[in-house]
């Protein structure tokens, strides 16, 4: 296998998430399947230049493309991404890295290469198919839940799906971190039907309103999510979605929320 590019410190988290390897038929069936690191490898390397997975390199060693695909179809199934985000949320806040006085959430599309599941007619890009990234952030910009939908579903349906979607983030002694102090959004989420539940479940808001003036001062604090936006769209991979299975796209997007999770443990946010 080529030089990995995954470092030992974050593989030894994600290998004990893995699911056992399925038993095989026979004795001696044919070649031995690549490692579970190696898929690995591959598998960042279509994430991370956005190559179609029948173009993956041989010779780097990952196996085929089919390979990496389906071991990553595996995983998203038996929740690796999830906990392995879980892990890194309570790392950073061991590290005091996560600032939970309050959660800054927004969207962004993508256009979608065929039709699939939570793909839909992008308005804003002459009704092609198109996802939504809907991505909660906390005061920092470090990604705590993110849910793929269709380019036409309105930011405001998803508005409470984030907040339930955060999980509990441990990593210090005493409860685990589960109510931001409060919850900023732009005016693509001015609702009072929603507010509504959230202030009722003890959630404070600072929503833009519509119809009012710019220069709120909100734009100080949401700049936060814009970022994390573009740093997930510096994987290449995510771009464009040219999956037509949602879990395949969402288990790339997960990953890549774990990656920015592990840059920000292992070094300050101007490396980014």
């Amino acid at each position: 296998m080529g030089k990995p590019i995954i470092d030992d410190e974050l593989w030894a988290l994600i290998e004990p998430l893995l699911p056992p390897a399925k038993p095989r038929r026979f004795r001696y069936p044919g070649r031995m399947p690549v490692s579970d690191r190696a898929a690995l490898t591959g598998i960042l390397f279509v994430l991370r230049s956005g190559i179609r997975w029948n173009e993956l390199p041989a010779e780097m060693g990952c196996g085929s493309g089919v390979s990496c695909w389906r071991r990553l179809r595996d995983w998203q199934s038996a929740g690796v991404w999830d906990r392995l985000h879980e892990i890194l949320l309570a790392k950073l806040r061991a590290a005091d890295r996560i600032d939970f006085s309050r959660v800054v959430i927004d969207s962004s599309s993508v256009r979608a290469i065929g039709a699939g599941p939570k793909t839909g007619p992008n308005p804003t890009d002459r009704a092609r198919p198109g996802s939504k990234h809907h991505v909660a952030t906390d005061a920092n910009g470090t990604p705590i839940a993110v849910i793929l939908t269709g380019a036409n579903r309105n930011d405001i349906t998803q508005l409470l799906p984030l907040i339930e979607a955060i999980p509990a983030i441990r990593g210090c002694r005493g409860r685990p971190l589960r109510k931001p102090g409060r919850i900023y959004a732009d005016r693509a989420y001015d609702y009072d039907k929603y507010r509504r539940p959230l202030h009722a479940a003890g959630f404070p808001t600072s929503i833009a309103r519509r119809g009012q003036p710019h220069g709120s001062g909100l734009g100080k604090i949401r700049w936060v999510v814009e970022r994390t936006h573009a740093w997930l769209h510096a994987f290449r991979r995510l771009r464009t979605r040219f999956e037509r299975r949602a879990d395949i796209h969402e288990a790339l997007l997960k990953l890549a929320c774990c990656l920015i999770c592990w840059r920000t443990l292992q070094r300050d946010e101007s490396s980014f």
